[in-house]
């Protein structure tokens, strides 16, 4: 009896691996007979950008035939949406505070940290401000390069203005800060647009970070219809905090 069960438990396993090995040899020739005849209509025929009629393949033969997209290309995309240029009027009304208070003209060095897709340098650019520099984790060219927020990559002092929106996702707020204000000379400044319009002791909290700055502006502002608090913060001539 138990023979029995043994052979009939073998046969089963037999026809799964058999029914497995049919399946992945299906799927095979799928990818490799039923796709060629769209890949030798690619090479043949211009083909338009897929981005705009479907932005997700559907099969793996829809992956392969299509064009890759380039950074310029997907740049220029983006940059033409309005979501784009909304968010990039937004932050000018941000700058243009800054330039008001004397703490920003158009031949200020300007580094953008946390920058995303590039929409501060963006609004700093269109601006007239021709040093700027935008850093994330990943890279957005042309705007945007990668560099670890918590450990940037240049020199002391080399910049007029450290900008972020970044802080309040910050895993580590007190390097994040640290490495801003290190990379801005001394009388330069570093605003830091945080989430939600701060109560004076979340703002005190932020300003205690800042070991060689004392604080300059603090204001409520919309950033594309979100509640932020800009803390602007001046680095002292003699590198101490000052109470």
């Amino acid at each position: 009896m138990e023979r029995h069960i043994e052979r009939l438990l073998n046969r089963i396993s037999l026809c799964f691996a058999t029914v497995a090995t049919l399946s992945l040899l299906h799927l095979f020739s799928r990818s490799s007979f039923f796709c060629a005849p769209a890949l030798l209509y690619r090479r043949n025929h211009v083909q338009s950008l897929t981005l705009t009629l479907s932005p997700f393949p559907t099969s793996s033969c829809e992956t392969a035939s299509r064009d890759s997209i380039s950074p310029e290309k997907r740049f220029h995309k983006l940059r033409s949406s309005r979501a784009f240029e909304r968010r990039v009027q937004s932050f000018s009304s941000v700058f243009r505070s800054l330039r008001s208070l004397g703490l920003l003209s158009n031949s200020s060095h300007v580094l953008c940290v946390s920058a995303g897709a590039g929409h501060e340098v963006a609004a700093l650019q269109d601006s007239g401000v021709a040093d700027v520099t935008g850093v994330e984790v990943t890279d957005f060219p042309p705007l945007v390069k990668r560099a670890d927020p918590h450990n940037l990559p240049f020199f002391d002092g080399v910049f007029d203005l450290g900008f972020s929106t970044g802080f309040s996702a910050a895993l580590f707020p007190m390097r994040f800060v640290e490495e801003i204000e290190r990379t801005v000379r001394l009388t330069g400044v570093t605003a830091l647009a945080v989430d939600g319009w701060g109560a004076k002791e979340g703002v005190e909290d932020v300003e205690k970070l800042f070991k060689m700055s004392s604080s300059v502006e603090v204001k409520n502002f919309t950033l594309d219809g979100s509640p932020m608090t800009l803390i602007v913060m001046r680095k002292n001539n003699n590198g101490t905090k000052l109470y």
